[in-house]
C-alpha cells in the first residue's frame, strides 16, 4: 500500500511543478495590494473552496473585526441590505494591484444603514472629516492606512468635551445635532435650581461664567452655589434683615415686597384690606418705607374723582361713604340714600344702571360722571316723543307724568273726559294707538293728537254708503250708540216713511233691505223709494 501511494505522488509531482511555473496562466489576475500577501497557488484555498466560489466564512475568518460586528448584529454589514449578500458582490478581486477593493458612491451612500444616520450638521460633513486616525482609539484600526471602522457613536469620539468631564458625556441629553449652541434639550427645571420669575429672563452667561481650565476655554455649569440669594446678588440691606431674602422679595421682582419680614401693617393703625393689599409699598411710601403717612381719609392719598361735586362748605365727604377698598367701582351707595336726595328712584328707574343717568359726554374720551344738576324732568333724560303733537293745556311744561308713570311708559292714565271727545261705550276699552296713530301714504304709523277727527266717519267707514248723509255728513248717533254698532238701538222704524204694523213687525230687516251695488261698492239698501205691496209681494 505504501509503495502504491509513493508511486502516485511521483507520477503527479511533475504536473504540480509544471503548475507552479505556469501560475500566471491559471490565476484570473493579480490581487489588490491589500491582498498581496495571498498571492500564489498555495494560498488559493484561504479564500476559495476547491471547485467552488469564494466563501463568506473564509472572508470573515480573516476579517475578524467585521465578523464580530456581524455576529453582534451591528453596523453596515449586519444591516438588512447587506447581511445576506456574498462578500465578492461588493469586494471582488484579481483586478490588479491598484484596484480599489472598497469602493462605492459616497455622495449616494445611506449612512443610516450603519446605525448612525447623518442629520442636520452631520449631513454637511465629508467622510474624511470623521473617518480619520485622530478619532480612532483602537491601535489595530488606527494602524490601517484607511478604514471606516474604529469609531463609536459617542459625541466625544469626534468632539472635544467642552465641559471637561464635569457633566455627563451623553451630550444628546442637552444638545442636538443642529448646533452645539443653544442646548435645546436642556431644561433648568430638571436641575437643582429651577428658574422662576425674572430668573427666566437672565442670560446663562450671567450666572455660568466662562474662564480658562486646563488651557482651554471653560464655562462653569456644575458646583455653582445657590443656597442663598446672596450667592449671586448683593445684599443691599447689608445683612440688616438677615439673608433670607424670600421673606420679603420674590423672583418676580426685587422691588415687589411680598412680606417685608412678615411685617404686620395693622400695627401702624392702618389695616391693609381689599385692593390695598396688592399695592406696592413704594406707591404709598415714596421716600422712606418707615416714614409716617396721613391716612385718615381716602383723599390723603387719592384725588377727588368727582371734583368736589359732593363738597359741602368746601369740604368733600370721605369716599368710604359710597365706595369700598374692594375697588373704586365697587360702591355701597343704596337706593335709600339716593331717595334722600331731590330725585327719588321709583318704578323702572330702580333697575337703571347708574351710568345711564350719571355719565355725560359726547364721546369716549370726554365722558364724565355728573351728579349735580343733571335734570329732574322726564325730558331732561328722555326724548319727547309728543313734542308739538299734544295741546299745551293737556301737557303743561311737557310734564310726562300727566299721562305716564315710572313703572311702565305704555301704562297711560290720561283722563279723556277733559277733552272735547269724552270716551264712552266701546271707545273706553280701546288702546290710544287705535285712534291716535295713523299710517301715512308710506305705511309709517304717525302720531295724531291735535285735530283728531271727532265724527264717526273720521275713524269708521260709512257702511251705508252715504244713504243717511245730510250736507255730506252722516250722523251715526241718530241710530247707533258707542256700546256697539249693532243693533242700531236708537233707530225707530215708526218715524220713517214706512211705519211697521201688523205682520211687518215680525219680518227680518234683510227680507226687505237687500244688498245692492253702486260704483263697485256693495251695501244694504235702506232708502227704498216705493212702498207698494207688489214691490215686495208677488
Amino acid at each position: 500500500m505504501r509503495t502504491k501511494f509513493i508511486s502516485i505522488v511521483i507520477s503527479i509531482l511533475p504536473v504540480l511543478l509544471a503548475g507552479i511555473t505556469s501560475f500566471a496562466q491559471i490565476s484570473p489576475g493579480e490581487l489588490a495590494k491589500v491582498h498581496a500577501n495571498l498571492e500564489g497557488m498555495s494560498n488559493c484555498t484561504k479564500c476559495h473552496i476547491l471547485g467552488k466560489k469564494v466563501s463568506n466564512q473564509k472572508c470573515l475568518d480573516c476579517h475578524t473585526e467585521l465578523k464580530i460586528r456581524v455576529e453582534l448584529k451591528k453596523g453596515y454589514h449586519a444591516s438588512a441590505e447587506v447581511k445576506d449578500k456574498e462578500c465578492f458582490t461588493c469586494h471582488s478581486d484579481h483586478h490588479g494591484v491598484n484596484f480599489q477593493i472598497v469602493r462605492f458612491a459616497k455622495e449616494k451612500f445611506n449612512h443610516g444603514i450603519t446605525g448612525f444616520p447623518l442629520q442636520d450638521a452631520h449631513g454637511k460633513k465629508q467622510c474624511t472629516d470623521c473617518h480619520k486616525p485622530d478619532f480612532i482609539k483602537d491601535q489595530k484600526f488606527k494602524a490601517k492606512k484607511f478604514t471606516y471602522l474604529g469609531l463609536n457613536t459617542t459625541c466625544i469620539t469626534c468632539h472635544d468635551d467642552f465641559h471637561q468631564q464635569t457633566l455627563s458625556i451623553n451630550c444628546s441629553d442637552c444638545h442636538d445635532v443642529k448646533a452645539f449652541r443653544p442646548a435645546p434639550k436642556f431644561s433648568h427645571a430638571s436641575s437643582k435650581f429651577q428658574l422662576l420669575g425674572k430668573h427666566q429672563q437672565v442670560l446663562c452667561i450671567a450666572c455660568h461664567k466662562t474662564g480658562i481650565k486646563n488651557g482651554k476655554k471653560f464655562q462653569e455649569f456644575k458646583g455653582i452655589s445657590h443656597e442663598s440669594c446672596v450667592n449671586c446678588h448683593k445684599d443691599v440691606h447689608n445683612n440688616k434683615f438677615g439673608q433670607n431674602c424670600i421673606q420679603c422679595h420674590s423672583e418676580q421682582s426685587f422691588t415687589i415686597i411680598k412680606g417685608s419680614l412678615n411685617f404686620d401693617h395693622a400695627k401702624t393703625g392702618y389695616i391693609l384690606e381689599g385692593k390695598h393689599q396688592k399695592v406696592a409699598c413704594n406707591s404709598c411710601h415714596k421716600t422712606k418705607i418707615t416714614g409716617v403717612l396721613k391716612h385718615n381719609q381716602c383723599s390723603d392719598c387719592h384725588t377727588d374723582f368727582h371734583n368736589k361735586q359732593f363738597a359741602r362748605q368746601g369740604s368733600s365727604p370721605d369716599c368710604s361713604q359710597c365706595h369700598t377698598v374692594k375697588g373704586f367701582a365697587d360702591f355701597n351707595f343704596t337706593f335709600e340714600q339716593h331717595n334722600e336726595g331731590t330725585f327719588r328712584l321709583k318704578g323702572a328707574h330702580l333697575a337703571i344702571p347708574c351710568i345711564f343717568c350719571h355719565i355725560k359726554g359726547t364721546g369716549k374720551n370726554d365722558t364724565i360722571w355728573k351728579f349735580r344738576e343733571i335734570g329732574k324732568r322726564c325730558v331732561d333724560c328722555h326724548t319727547n316723543l309728543h313734542q308739538g303733537l299734544i295741546s299745551e293745556k293737556y301737557y303743561p311744561e311737557t310734564a310726562c307724568e300727566n299721562c305716564h308713570n315710572e313703572t311702565r311708559w305704555a301704562a297711560v292714565t290720561f283722563d279723556h273726559q277733559k277733552t272735547n271727545f269724552g270716551l264712552s261705550g266701546a271707545h273706553q276699552g280701546k288702546p290710544c294707538r287705535d285712534c291716535h296713530f295713523r299710517k301715512d301714504n308710506t305705511g309709517v304709523a304717525r302720531q295724531q293728537f291735535k285735530e283728531t277727527p271727532q265724527t264717526c266717519e273720521g275713524c269708521h267707514a260709512d257702511t251705508h254708503s252715504k244713504q243717511f248723509a245730510k250736507d255730506g255728513t252722516t250722523d251715526c248717533q241718530r241710530c247707533h250708540v258707542t256700546d256697539s254698532f249693532k243693533p242700531a238701538s236708537r233707530f225707530d222704524h215708526q218715524k220713517t216713511l214706512f211705519p211697521l204694523d201688523g205682520k211687518h213687525k215680525d219680518v227680518a230687516c234683510g227680507k226687505c233691505h237687500k244688498p245692492v251695488q253702486n260704483n263697485g261698492i256693495t251695501f244694504l239698501l235702506y232708502k227704498i223709494k216705493e212702498f207698494r205691496c207688489e214691490n215686495c209681494h208677488h
